[in-house]
């Protein structure tokens, strides 16, 4: 019985080791996903922050003419 109890438990412990070898693979893989993305994400904020202000820039343009064509037309 006792016999049987501990290989049971050697089977058990076994496991565990396994899954927690595999679990600390996956986390590895999900660590290395996650600054794949934050570095994407930064990435992608900067080209936005660029484009509102090329936006930004093109709109105060548009402005500034609408502004002067009405001027002359009054």
């Amino acid at each position: 019985m006792l016999q049987a109890s501990l290989s049971q438990l050697e089977q058990l412990v076994g496991e565990l080791v396994e899954r927690n070898r595999a679990l600390a693979e996956t986390n590895q893989q999900l660590s290395g996903d996650l600054t794949r993305a934050r570095e994407e994400n930064d990435t992608l904020q900067l080209s936005l922050m660029e484009q509102e202000e090329l936006h930004g820039s093109t709109a105060a343009r548009i402005q500034a003419m609408v502004e002067r064509a009405s001027a002359v037309s009054a």
